[in-house]
């Protein structure tokens, strides 16, 4: 059995410190450690290529997210089967503790795993795209009253509405949400005030 760790941050200016941190306690040798850093909607990720193609069966690989193999739930799901059905090596995700298949490796136990994977990106998934329709909506009517955007003070992670849901849920604290996003805390409370406001308060479910 071979521990491998992945580290993927969606910008070059991103942080990968917490990443790292959270993979320490493994103590992963150097050659197992993988990163990438990526800009703009170029996802080819060159190092997890390389990582899965080394992956053989029974070995571990740990992310501290779920959101890490891919940016939305086909590429997930996708990832997720894989490494599990292909590859045969199994996941720890440190963020959801019930998304690590090296525990309870009996049917009910990779059933569990596959179901709350399964849940958890389908619904972040569809929530990202409530979000981004209450967003043209929000934006249009902004319009239709006068208001006029001016260009952002500073651009947001192409997946912040998954991280906002992540966050939402209790799955992601303030401190990495402030973190991934570039952000101090509380200009992240400033940024979802606003983001609530503008999106999710004037197209309430």
């Amino acid at each position: 059995m071979t521990i491998y760790g992945y580290v993927r941050v969606s910008t070059k200016e991103q942080n990968e410190d917490r990443q790292l941190a959270a993979l320490a306690p493994f103590e992963i040798p150097e050659s197992n450690l993988y990163m990438d850093k990526l800009s703009g909607k170029d996802f080819k990720r060159p190092a997890y290529r390389k990582m899965i193609r080394r992956l053989k069966p029974n070995d571990v690989l740990i992310v501290k997210s779920i959101d890490r193999l891919g940016r939305n739930y086909k590429e997930i799901m996708e990832q997720w089967r894989i490494i599990t059905k292909e590859k045969q090596a199994d996941i720890k995700v440190l963020d959801t503790p019930l998304l690590d298949t090296t525990y309870c490796k009996d049917l009910l136990g990779t059933f569990i795993a596959d179901l709350v994977l399964s849940v958890m990106s389908y619904t972040a998934q569809m929530e990202r795209e409530n979000i981004r329709q209450r967003q043209a909506e929000g934006i249009a009517a902004a319009k239709a009253k006068g208001i006029r955007f001016g260009r952002p003070r500073l651009e947001l992670p192409e997946d912040f509405d998954l991280k906002y849901e992540m966050w939402h849920r209790g799955l992601l604290s303030v401190q990495d949400f402030a973190d991934y996003c570039g952000l101090s805390r509380s200009t992240l409370y400033l940024r979802l005030r606003e983001y609530q406001k503008v999106y999710v308060e004037e197209h309430p479910r």
